[in-house]
């Protein structure tokens, strides 16, 4: 055999190893590299996901913290409905202490909501018209929740500076059976 066919032959043999190498053992290893590759991006991706769910929940549990917080501050305000009796002389108080005349307090229908109860009432006081926006002033400063509604000032035709106010106010007390 001459040089040159063994060098021809030494080539062939060298470029049929390197395309059987090539076929059997990098084209199968890259298809595992890439299959590998795609596994982890889709587990990376996940996880990306994971803490944007972690992150979202966690400041949903914030928020219901502060949630709960607002609702203890709200029940604390509303009385158990045994208090209104108490709640009703506060109001008593305050008017007769400003030097209104109490002409009328009726209680109307309570309203059953599901947490609370509203008990309106309906007042009509007279007196100066200063007395009872300071009243009003002291009402508001009590410790309860609390509503006025369906306010009618009227002036009193025989002395100045007096009125009659006739209005319902809601008072808020706590639902124990809900």
């Amino acid at each position: 055999m001459t040089s040159g066919l063994r060098k021809f032959v030494f080539f062939v043999l060298l470029l049929g190893v390197a395309v059987v190498a090539y076929k059997y053992m990098i084209k199968p290893a890259n298809k595992n590299m890439e299959d590998y590759r795609v596994k982890v991006e889709a587990k990376v991706s996940r996880l990306a996901e994971l803490e944007k769910t972690t992150a979202v929940a966690e400041d949903l549990s914030k928020q219901l913290a502060q949630l709960q917080e607002a609702i203890k501050f709200f029940e604390s305000k509303l009385p158990p409905t045994v208090e209104i009796d108490k709640v009703l002389g506060d109001i008593t108080l305050i008017a007769q202490k400003q030097g209104l005349r109490p002409k009328t307090i009726r209680t109307l229908g309570k309203k059953d909501n599901s947490g609370y109860v509203e008990q309106p009432l309906k007042m009509e006081l007279i007196g100066n018209f200063n007395s009872f926006y300071t009243f009003l002033l002291e009402l508001e400063k009590l410790p309860r929740i609390m509503k006025i509604r369906e306010l009618k000032l009227e002036k009193q035709k025989e002395s100045e500076g007096q009125i009659a106010a006739t209005f319902t106010v809601s008072i808020f007390f706590q639902n124990k059976a809900g």
